[in-house]
């Protein structure tokens, strides 16, 4: 029998895992993680043997407070992220810790998608989408959790597995569990005989509705275990533990057109509504005039919404879709003779690009955490949704609007899915031990909601803070109904009490979360979680947003005079938040108030810097050619050895010095670098030279890829980088080791058998498009200042950084040329120094692409590439570049659907290969699925990063398309 998973009571553990989106914090006694299904149900049942509390937690995205508690936290997002697509996408079978976007990742190939939409889908997760019956933009009540639900598996409090898509799962229902099966039939026959209750059934579950359970299954399904599996959709954790989903999923539409409808006021717009709605939009989300203002300020936000001159101003988001291009483009034409007829304060345009598109709705799903990053300092940002029936909905915005003034609630917001009559709300408030203000306005509000015949939470989810108002929304035989549900199937009350139903009429005024200012560079984080999925330590260590809760909390156990609580966290934090923390910024990607949890980490190493630390980089930075050349010989050395005597050297130093400060010898590291002298022309820009090329110190460092000996020849190269790439024999194929399985026959003559990698690569390029570089003369003493800023060397990176600019001003002719640098992680480095110059620095990738590509001739292209897109790639926009430099060069291209930071980020890939292994467990999983003949990135180090998870030899892109041209 499977032992229940151990409990973890470590201080550390318990804060990171506490916070969720919400505004309520309670400390879990203790957190565990179960690994499978079998696990879960041995914790069901001590949990039901020690009448002990137990709470499942996935994304904790929910804001309503039902992914907390202060028993017992269970963490199902690391260990049941399965997606398998069935039948070409039409369905879809999900594990409760994937997230939204992450399948419909996998679906998109098939022009599918999950029907739910909510604009959290970056970092919510499946169990999340269940617990909460989410809906969003487009889904309404048709496409929404429930709706589109085929199957569900999931572990009774028992510990009784059911799954619905058994054929004889009902009879199993009754046969394991006779009581509830039987309770069950006894409350569906109660609601169908009785004409009110069914009554109030349909009309409150006609609009979105996530308040209590979801008893209108108790009409739409004939047999209790469907019954069940539906009553644990919107449930938030209180009935049951969500193994498996399958969902029917929905097509993408092939042609879509957005617009923007700006209207002259709130109640201009909700006025019009009606005629939008019968427009026969897929979406009408509305924003009112302060939720347009921020908007402006938030990074990447379109033309659309910068240009206004917003007055009062409120507007509707919306969009056809269609498969026919003559139906939308008469269905655009018609939304803007509409809008002609509403007055509209700027003129509709419907467009179908698709930047312009993604740059709306980016704006959109970011509302709430962006408004939230841009409240008062101290402040939380609470959020709440409702319903009301269409027709209702001007006259609720305007009372909530009266509310709003008479309870002092200044530059609240108003947004949401108006289409639904669905609308969120934002109140700024100082939350203390009580909060009479917000509980005096929470009154209010559910007495105008429910007066306008609406439902008090639409798709956030009962959670904490509306539990007291569920008696209210339903009359009391409902509510009774609802009671007995819970009882049936949890007798012991151990799944996430005090969620969804409680007896405490004041619950919603309880653990509520106070906000603690801590550094400039985290301050505005509203918790949200949306940097969680893209994080490379997320399943090591901790996540961006853990890395700013512990702060807050340290600090405020240090106000409370609880130093045991904040020694305790900061003791944990140095290898947890510090240490193994990529800094590769591909939080910010995802945050939407623009928080890079990086510069935090990279401040707090400045600080624990020593001074003979400090003066080690600053002497490396004066002599940094030296230091690379004697690197790349070292590592020249060591691969000579027998692999055992450098790593047992490094583990020696290790052990002496620090993980943190000695990196480990690894096997995927290549034997010599090249050298940036031999890279390229020489001298300052002249009329023949279209651009200044920067070779990075990288290549030095870190030669070329080794060439996998074939199987049959015993060819390939050993030494000196193989063919780097520069031949037709592809890598990774065949024996063990990744040995090719053909012979290597390369395909352009003229391409040497060796190479330097790149910076050859690059060159031959160039000559063979019949364009000259300039390479600096001091180009080997040159560094992105990447390796100073990761560890907080601020004074050495600036040392270096002065010395980029002053030699990239010259060389580029005071910006007249542009910068060209050969890897993603420099390129963004190298940005970053000359911002301000006026000197354009443009990756490798991207200047090939647009520059170089048309004028090379594709000889053969290879058959089949993996692209690992990288965090530098996705900053500096290249990712898109890479692809298409793949696709001109191999039949198939593959992209993996999990690919993420490899989290080798520069040296932390030595320093703790534990992080890159975790990092890119998933990738490398789905890479193993599938071999191909070429595998290739953007950057040296993150090719040693992937080699190192995958045994695949990675390239850079420059050198397959070295290989293929001619």
């Amino acid at each position: 029998m499977t032992t229940a998973p151990l409990l973890d009571t470590d201080v550390l553990a318990r804060h990171a895992l506490a916070h969720d989106a919400s505004h309520y914090l309670l400390l879990p006694e203790a957190v565990t993680a179960p690994d499978d299904e079998a696990a879960v149900v041995a914790l069901l049942r001590r949990a039901g043997l020690d009448r002990r509390p137990l709470t499942f937690r996935s994304g904790g995205t929910s804001l309503s407070g039902q992914g907390q508690t202060d028993a017992v936290l269970a963490d199902v997002r690391t260990h049941f992220r399965s997606v398998e697509v069935l039948d070409r996408g039409e369905r879809v079978r999900v594990g409760p810790g994937a997230t939204l976007r992450q399948v419909n990742a996998h679906l998109l190939r098939h022009r599918r998608r999950l029907g739910p939409d909510p604009a959290s889908e970056v970092a919510c997760t499946i169990g999340g989408v269940i617990a909460n019956n989410s809906s969003g933009m487009a889904a309404g009540i048709s496409e929404n959790s429930y709706r589109t639900l085929e199957s569900l598996r999931f572990v009774l409090p028992s510990g009784t597995v059911v799954d619905t898509a058994d054929e004889g799962a009902d009879a199993r229902l009754r046969r394991e569990e006779p009581d509830l099966h039987e309770g069950l039939l006894r409350l569906m026959r109660r609601v169908r005989d009785d004409a009110e209750a069914t009554r109030v059934i349909r009309e409150r579950f006609a609009m979105k509705n996530t308040m209590g359970y979801g008893i209108n299954a108790l009409l739409d399904f004939e047999t209790p275990a469907d019954v069940l599996a539906h009553l644990v959709v919107g449930s938030e954790g209180t009935l049951a533990f969500v193994a498996s989903a399958t969902f029917r999923t929905v097509p993408i539409q092939k042609h879509i057109a957005t617009g923007l409808l700006v209207l002259p006021s709130l109640q201009a717009a909700t006025a019009a509504l009606p005629e939008v709605v019968g427009a026969g939009f897929a979406t009408a989300e509305l924003m009112d005039a302060r939720s347009l203002i921020v908007a402006q300020g938030v990074a990447g936000a379109p033309q659309e919404v910068l240009g206004l001159d917003v007055d009062g101003h409120a507007a509707l988001l919306v969009e056809h879709r269609s498969d026919e291009e003559d139906e939308l483009t008469q269905r655009a034409a018609e939304a803007v003779g509409m809008s002609e007829r509403l007055g509209l304060t700027v003129p509709l345009e419907m467009t179908t690009d698709a930047a312009r598109r993604a740059a709306m709705w980016t704006t959109r799903k970011g509302l709430y955490a962006a408004i939230a990053g841009a409240r008062p300092a101290g402040s939380t940002a609470l959020l709440e949704d409702v319903v009301v029936p269409v027709p209702e909905l001007e006259a609720t915005c305007r009372g909530l609007q009266d509310l709003f003034d008479r309870h002092g609630y200044d530059e609240s917001v108003i947004f949401g899915h108006a289409k639904d009559g669905n609308i969120h709300f934002l109140l700024n408030e100082y939350l203390g031990e009580t909060s009479t203000r917000l509980e005096a306005f929470t009154e209010d509000m559910a007495e105008l909601v429910l007066g306008h015949g609406g439902n008090l939470k639409a798709e956030h989810g009962t959670g904490r803070v509306m539990a007291p108002f569920v008696q209210r929304q339903y009359g009391a035989e409902l509510y009774g109904v609802m009671r007995e549900i819970k009882a049936l199937v949890d007798p012991a009350g151990i799944l996430n009490p005090g969620v969804v139903l409680t007896d405490d009429p004041s619950a919603h005024m309880r653990d509520l979360k106070p906000m603690i200012d801590i550094e400039e560079e985290a301050d505005r984080c509203v918790e949200c979680g949306y940097c969680e999925p893209v994080c490379p330590s997320k399943d090591l260590t901790l996540t961006p947003r853990q890395r700013i809760v512990l702060r807050r909390d340290a600090k405020l156990a240090e106000q409370r005079g609880d130093h045991a609580t904040a020694s305790a966290i900061r003791k944990g934090y140095e290898y947890q938040g510090l240490e193994t923390c990529a800094v590769d910024g591909m939080c910010v990607t995802a945050c939407p108030v623009d928080i890079n949890t990086g510069d935090l980490v990279r401040r707090l190493r400045a600080e624990d810097a020593g001074a003979a630390e400090n003066t080690a980089w600053g002497a490396a930075a004066g002599s940094w050619d030296l230091l690379t050349r004697g690197a790349s010989a070292a590592m020249s050395t060591a691969g000579a050895m027998p692999s055992a005597l450098p790593r047992a050297a490094t583990d020696v130093g290790r052990a002496v010095l620090g993980s943190d400060v000695v990196p480990q010898y690894r096997p995927e590291l290549p034997r010599r670098g090249g050298s940036v002298r031999r890279a390229g022309g020489r001298g300052r820009a002249s009329a023949d030279v279209s651009a200044v090329y920067l070779p990075a110190c990288v290549h030095t460092m870190f030669g070329a890829a080794e060439e996998p000996r074939a199987a049959s020849s015993g060819g390939g190269g050993s030494g000196g980088g193989g063919c780097g790439g520069n031949c037709a024999c592809g890598s990774g194929n065949g024996d063990t080791g990744g040995a090719s399985s053909r012979a290597a026959t390369p395909r352009t003559p003229e391409t040497p058998r060796t190479s330097d990698g790149v910076p050859a690569s690059l060159n031959l390029l160039a000559q063979r498009a019949g364009v000259r570089f300039a390479v600096p003369d001091d180009a080997a003493e040159l560094c992105c200042g990447t390796p100073f800023s990761s560890k907080g060397m601020t004074a050495a990176k600036e040392r270096m950084r002065e010395r980029v600019r002053g030699t990239l001003q010259e060389a580029s002719g005071g910006g007249r040329l542009p910068v060209i640098v050969d890897a993603a992680s420099c390129t963004e480095g190298i940005a970053g120094a000359m911002d301000g110059t006026g000197v354009e620095v443009i990756d490798a990738v991207t200047y090939v692409r647009t520059h170089l590509l048309d004028r090379l001739e594709i000889r053969e292209r290879a058959g089949s590439v993996t692209v690992h897109p990288t965090c530098s790639t996705t900053h500096l926009g290249a990712s898109a570049d890479l692809v298409a430099i793949a696709e001109a060069c191999a039949e198939d291209v593959v992209v993996p659907v999990e690919w993420g930071c490899c989290g080798y980020a520069g040296d932390r890939g030595m320093l703790h290969p534990e992080l890159t292994a975790s990092a890119t467990a998933a990738e490398a999983a789905e890479v193993a699925q599938r071999e191909t003949d070429w595998y290739v990135s953007a950057n040296r180090t993150c090719e040693l990063g992937m080699q190192a998870a995958t045994g695949k030899a990675y390239r850079h892109v420059l050198e397959l398309l070295a290989a293929v041209t001619g």
